[in-house]
């Protein structure tokens, strides 16, 4: 096996690893399984860790390179009007084959699939057209969001509450497995043109950006489609008894997989395609190894949907309906939390961010860090999820103190940290979070007879939201590290220009006697 690829599927076990654990206790204490259904949940898990160690290598060889040659390529035309076009027909074009918009489009009722794809594809691609010119013009990225969020929040209150959810998800789900890692690496090749102090800070923010195009969007839309009640199709557990109904399952699930990921990647197939015959920016070996990494990608991305879809999904419904049903709904909310800190963990793209966060701060911020901050974040989001799964507590009442703290804290926190911040909570609302804990928040929902629109949608958008916030406190602790270590540096440093005057004066006096 390629050294390469098994380090990254060791690295993806250890983070699926935790997550299956938590589910299989419950199994045992909480909510029995039956061995059948158990049996296809583990062989999700173990699709999942391959699918997550291929997509992963695939993206550092492929989406990577292509871009960061992108935004390199973009960054030295003048042409604003044509950097606008590219930007967002990029950004309309990758949004449209994205996986997670394909089953968030699926629950929404009153809007047909399309119009909504549409509308979602439409918001990326100006907010990423937006976001490329303000790394060119360096325009001052906290200001930008204070001016966005204030008019988003505005538009909030002029939106039906049961749409409102699910214009916040849009945001979280347009930021999946395939857009996140081409876009960081956009914002990394079109600031490393710069040679200004701010390009590496500017480097992030494309992903923050392009996730609040949809919401802004949806919004809109929202005043003209009021939806009055979910038509959720109900996720349910497939009769399975033997390992040959298991290998069934995924066996005629797998064909949907291969064509929706085929159609997913066929837009950036043709970028890269159009893009190399036009600039000729890179040499045969680099196509070649861009190719092949394009198929791990491929693969990766098939292997990972269908064991979260077949193996995961179903079974996060299920717990949810059970646990709510127990008479014990309060223990959703710990049981939330404990799944929130460790899912987060098991999403591709998550790992894409830490380390091109580590690599392009130097290793001052590690993965590991950035790993455990995201992580609590996470955990307290999908615990206030299943709060307001148990009392009904109206969505305004969690995301705009949320947002208003996240915005305020972007005026004392170093400008990179709220790039870093931003990205990372388009990027923790990823493929798991669709496929597992909405699914168990709409288990819960239905068990609890609550309405599915206001109170289980709703879990992406906090997903995508807290991040926001943990990651900047951890900025702020890194800058009262930062200027403790200067000052002590400083104090060091006068400590010994005052021995230096000593020495001399003695030296002086010396010699005057």
């Amino acid at each position: 096996m390629n050294i390469k690829l098994k380090e990254k599927i060791m690295e993806s076990l250890s983070a699926v690893l935790p997550i299956t654990g938590i589910v299989l206790l419950i199994s045992i204490i909480l909510v029995p399984v039956e061995l059948g259904t158990m049996v296809m949940f583990l062989s999700g898990a173990v699709l999942l860790v391959v699918g997550m160690g291929f997509f992963q290598l695939g993206a550092e060889m492929s989406m990577t390179p292509m871009g960061e040659g992108i935004g390199v390529q973009i960054s030295k035309t003048r042409q604003i009007i044509l950097i606008l076009l590219i930007g967002f027909s990029m950004g309309a074009m990758i949004t449209i084959s994205e996986p997670d918009l394909q089953v968030l489009a699926e629950q929404v009722p009153s809007v047909p699939n399309r119009i909504l794809i549409l509308t979602v594809a439409v918001g990326v691609g100006i907010f990423l057209a937006l976001a490329i010119l303000r790394i060119l013009f360096q325009i001052n990225f906290s200001v930008l969001l204070i001016a966005i969020y204030t008019i988003l929040i505005g538009l909030s209150f002029l939106v039906s509450k049961d749409f409102l959810a699910v214009a916040f998800d849009s945001g979280g789900v347009t930021t999946g497995p395939m857009t996140v890692p081409f876009i960081m690496a956009m914002g990394v090749g079109l600031a490393s043109v710069r040679s200004d102090k701010n390009a590496a800070d500017d480097s992030f923010g494309l992903v923050a950006l392009s996730s609040i195009g949809p919401i802004l969007a949806v919004m809109l839309l929202g005043c003209f489609y009021n939806p009055s009640e979910a038509a959720y199709a109900k996720v349910e557990l497939a009769a399975v008894e033997t390992t040959r109904d298991v290998v069934r399952e995924f066996f005629f699930r797998l064909p949907l997989y291969i064509k929706e990921v085929f159609v997913s990647l066929l837009p950036v197939a043709a970028v890269f395609i159009i893009f190399q015959a036009l600039a000729h920016r890179y040499q045969p070996k680099q196509v070649k190894r861009i190719a092949v990494g394009g198929g791990y990608t491929y693969i990766g991305l098939v292997l990972f949907l269908c064991g979260v879809n077949v193996g995961f999904a179903p079974v996060g419904s299920f717990l949810g309906r059970e646990v709510a049903s127990e008479s014990l709904p309060w223990l959703l909310v710990p049981i939330g939390m404990l799944i929130g800190y460790y899912i987060v963990k098991a999403e591709p793209a998550i790992q894409v961010l830490n380390h091109q966060v580590e690599g392009v701060t130097n290793g001052a911020v590690s993965a590991r860090s950035m790993d455990r901050c995201l992580s609590v974040g996470v955990s307290v989001s999908v615990g206030l999820s299943m709060l307001r799964v148990v009392t009904g507590l109206p969505i305004h009442w969690v995301i705009l103190p949320g947002y208003l703290v996240a915005l305020a804290l972007t005026r004392f926190v170093p400008k990179m940290f709220v790039g870093i911040a931003f990205d990372s909570g388009g990027v923790a609302s990823g493929p798991m979070t669709t496929t597992f804990l909405l699914p168990l928040c709409i288990g819960a929902c239905e068990a609890l007879g609550g309405n599915l629109m206001s109170d289980a949608f709703g879990v992406v958008a906090l997903v995508a939201l807290t991040p926001l916030i943990a990651i900047q406190l951890m900025g702020l602790q890194y800058q009262h590290q930062l200027n403790k270590a200067e000052k002590a540096a400083g104090q060091k440093a006068a400590f010994a220009d005052a021995e230096d005057d000593i020495i001399e004066f003695e030296e002086g006096y010396e010699n005057d006697k």
